[in-house]
């Protein structure tokens, strides 16, 4: 695979006569920090913890939908090494608190019928992998051997599998919710069956989206280790939350919060499956490690997920069944959008509708239709719970649009982007207000973007008007090939908060510190060149903490697209607070006014002049002794820098003024006023096998537009990474179920994922930036960008490539075959 990244870089600004300042980190390409510790095998996950702890394991169910009817774990419990085991039971002599039903995390005004489970099941089990004992012993050989001779009885239910069987509703998952809708989501603008009525043309498109599931590299785990004398526990969990988890564990524990510490180590990786907490697993560990360490067993207990439970217990995402009508006119305008769609939300509902929301608010990408419409549903099935997985309901709704506006075209024999650019919102019409107001009271307005701005760079990066005759010679040669297109916009950055706390030590080291969790994305190298350029330190210089509740104790998480729009921003907010400190300690130091000084090389000095010059500069490191009042009792250098001898030992110590705390630091939080928007458009160019139906995707293109960049490298490195998923889910990766509830590819023998050699021959990459004014550094989200579109892109190149309507993603080789085989009976037919 080849990569190009068509980037111009700024040169910097130097002066002739006077110091110029530090060069700005913002924007530069700097190699990323912790790559060298977490590539050369000294990172530290999950599994590299609590060598001695004791290990937990689960009893889990195999069928889909039964009740309970006994639980039996005398055998078990004569084991050697078996230490402890738990069922529902066992919680609710506990305390009603872990008794009760796990959270819905997100409520919303469209939930009619929201379900969750128990951190083991209580009298009744709604799908495969459902936790029902758990038993801790020496290691996990034991736990797993006392897990198989625990005796579990069941009287069978009739599952409900499948978005069509659940609308159905011949069976309830729930026996309370009868027609296995969990949530009914209207909105929409203008008046569609009127459009409809009246418009020129008419379209009904019937889509497909298959259920898949995020594969971090690292699954779920969590380790809890309780503290007998402080009554206090510790717990580090796999996790995209620190801070939400700890609140969660601490309230279904009833500890003080001040009691509960949860860190988040090295995370390989979590896609939006690890954004859920508390996972029954996290409530079960730390829950046993207070009982067992209260009890004098062992204070350590721990639980590494298994590839297999990550498969039937975690999460997936994706499934949905669409029904689009358009009404457009012989332009293309497109004049109404009627959006029907069904969501798989599998047995339960803890993270809410959030899937189907982006789905249903997403869906209008960079367009402006007349009028639109969305009703939706999402629906229990006795399967895994369904949450965010990268892109989170936006796929889903791209291939929506995407594939209607590439039906449009063909319908009126126009060019695909010649379509899409007569439906364009405009630059000058930005801040773009759909006048449409959610259930739950939100409006839906767009900040910033230059759609047609994309779609020029993509036409040149792809070579979209020499592809005609690229197609001709392919054809000529025996090959076929096709070229697609897609568009996409991204609320990114959502709130409600962030915060950063940074400190300047008196070595003129800082330590910054965010609650928001790491699993990847480069946010100790990001976050610290916003810090040092704020600062005037060199990034080397910069400590980032994330995901450690002992250092941070309020965030919201990583997930949405929002690490540098949500934490970036709390950062520089601290920073700056910081910054303002120094300079007011400075000028009095330097008996300067602080207008007159500026942050730059490890120093305060004045503007002009040289960081380090002597009665105009003070270091960074002298004042943070400054800042404290007992500054001149420990610190002789310090005294001696800043003009205070030895003999000064009788001078008076300044009071700290009101309204000031002592040290050169400061807590910030960043609160958006409403979400910032992202955009892209993506094209590609497959081959497809005449022979075996084979697909090849032989050239990708995107054009992304994230707002100013922090670094551009590790954005790059965010859409390439994304864009793999993509193709992944276009092409490859499925979860499969029979009619019983159960998974028949629970495994990487199975369950296919794109290595590098399925990846495009070609990735070539530019950028557009339009600033959101929304946050003070003009940021917007990036993570999830290179996955949007990347299904309707792919369906609309293999359908230029064989002339057959491709409805339904992922799309395997045996199923283009068959496409084939029915395409050519359907011809057949029609020339009888």
């Amino acid at each position: 695979m080849s990569v190009t990244k068509p980037r111009t870089e700024p040169a910097p600004t130097t002066g002739a006569d006077a110091p110029a300042a530090s060069e700005k980190l913002f924007g530069k390409p700097i190699p990323r920090t912790e790559d060298a510790r977490l590539l050369s095998g000294n990172g530290r996950y999950l599994d590299d913890l609590g060598h001695n702890a004791l290990i937990a394991a689960f009893v889990r169910s195999p069928h889909a939908h039964a009740r309970i009817t006994g639980i039996d774990i005398d055998a078990a419990l004569d084991l050697p090494g078996v230490h402890a085991i738990y069922t529902y039971d066992d919680l609710a002599d506990d305390s009603p608190e872990m008794a009760e039903n796990l959270p819905l995390l997100i409520p919303h005004p469209a939930i009619t019928a929201p379900r969750n489970g128990y951190p083991l099941a209580k009298d009744e089990v709604n799908h495969v992998g459902e936790a029902i004992a758990m038993v801790v012993a020496d290691n996990r050989y034991i736990a797993e051997d006392a897990c198989a001779k625990i005796d579990v009885t069941y009287e069978m239910l009739p599952p409900v599998v499948g978005i069509d069987v659940a609308r159905q509703a011949g069976n309830a998952v729930h026996a309370d919710v009868p027609d296995n809708v969990a949530a009914h989501l209207q909105h929409g603008f203008g008046d569609v069956d009127a459009e409809l009525a009246n418009a020129p043309h008419r379209l009904t498109l019937n889509l497909e989206i298959e259920r898949s599931a995020s594969m971090p590299m690292e699954g779920k785990g969590v380790y809890a280790r309780w503290d007998t004398d402080e009554q206090a526990l510790t717990f580090w969990t796999s996790t995209q939350t620190s801070t939400s988890a700890r609140a969660a564990i601490a309230a279904r524990l009833k500890m003080a919060h001040n009691k509960v510490h949860c860190i988040a180590p090295d995370v390989g990786g979590g896609f939006g499956v690890k954004i859920v907490h508390p996972w029954p697993e996290e409530v079960m560990v730390t829950w046993a490690a207070r009982r067992l360490g209260t009890a004098g067993i062992s204070s350590e207990v721990k639980w590494v997920e298994d590839r297999r439970e990550h498969f039937v217990s975690s999460a997936h995402e994706r499934g949905q069944i669409q029904e689009v009508t358009v009404g457009f006119d012989d332009d293309g305008t497109l004049l109404a959008f009627d959006f029907t769609f069904w969501h798989d939300n599998g047995a339960y509902l803890p993270y809410g509708i959030i899937v189907m929301l982006n789905t249903s608010t997403q869906v209008l990408g960079p367009y402006k239709p007349k009028s639109f419409r969305v009703d939706a549903y999402s629906l229990y099935t006795n399967t895994v719970i369904v949450t965010p997985y990268r892109g989170a309901g936006r796929p889903q709704a791209v291939f929506a649009m995407e594939r209607a506006m590439d039906a449009i075209a063909k319908y009126l024999g126009k060019d695909v982007i010649e379509v899409r650019e007569h439906n364009f919102i405009r630059p000058e019409e930005m801040p773009y207000d759909f006048h449409l107001t959610f259930q739950d009271g939100r409006p839906l307005i767009y900040d910033t973007g230059d759609y047609q701005a994309g779609i020029d760079k993509l036409k040149t990066l792809i070579d979209w008007d020499g592809f005609a005759d690229y197609k001709k010679q392919a054809k000529a040669e025996g090959r076929a090939v096709g070229i697609g297109i897609g568009a996409y916009v991204e609320g990114t950055g959502p709130g409600p908060y962030e915060g950063a706390h940074v400190l300047v030590e008196t070595s003129g080291k800082v330590k910054a510190a965010t609650g928001l969790t790491t699993q990847g994305q480069g946010h100790q190298t990001a976050f610290a060149q916003i810090v040092a350029d704020d600062l005037g330190v060199p990034v080397t210089d910069v400590e980032i903490v994330t995901g450690d509740t002992r250092r941070f104790g309020y965030a919201v998480g990583t997930f949405a697209s929002r690490g540098a729009v949500m934490s970036g921003s709390a950062f520089h907010v601290a920073a700056q607070m910081v910054a303002e400190k120094a300079r007011t300690i400075a000028g009095e130091a330097l008996n300067l006014d602080p207008a007159e000084l500026e942050l730059r090389g490890g120093h305060v000095c004045k503007i002009g002049t040289l960081p380090g010059a002597e009665g105009t500069s003070i270091s960074l490191g002298v004042v943070a002794v400054l800042s404290n009042p007992l500054r001149y009792a420990f610190d002789d250098a310090s005294r001696q820098a800043t003009g205070f001898a030895k003999a000064d030992a009788d001078m008076t110590i300044p009071p700290v003024r009101e309204g000031e705390q002592p040290g050169l630091e400061a807590t910030g939080y960043y609160s958006p006023p409403t979400s910032t928007f992202a955009s892209g458009v993506h094209a590609a160019i497959v081959e497809t096998d005449p022979v075996t139906a084979e697909i090849h995707v032989r050239r990708y293109a995107v054009i992304h537009d994230c707002g100013n960049v922090i670094n551009p490298r590790i954005v790059e490195g965010q859409v390439m990474g994304a864009v793999a998923q993509g193709v992944g889910g276009a092409l490859y990766e499925r979860i499969v179920y029979d009619e019983h509830g159960q998974m028949l590819n629970a495994s990487y023998m199975d369950f296919l994922m794109p290595f590098v050699t399925e990846m495009p021959d070609s990735l070539e990459m530019d950028h557009t930036v339009t600033p959101s004014g929304l946050n003070p550094l003009g940021m917007k989200g990036a993570g999830e960008a290179g996955v949007i579109p990347t299904s309707a892109v792919i369906a609309a190149a293999i359908e230029d490539a064989e002339g057959i309507p491709i409805t339904s993603m992922p799309i395997s080789p045996s199923e283009l075959f068959e496409l084939r085989l029915a395409h050519a009976s359907s011809q057949s037919k029609e020339n009888e």
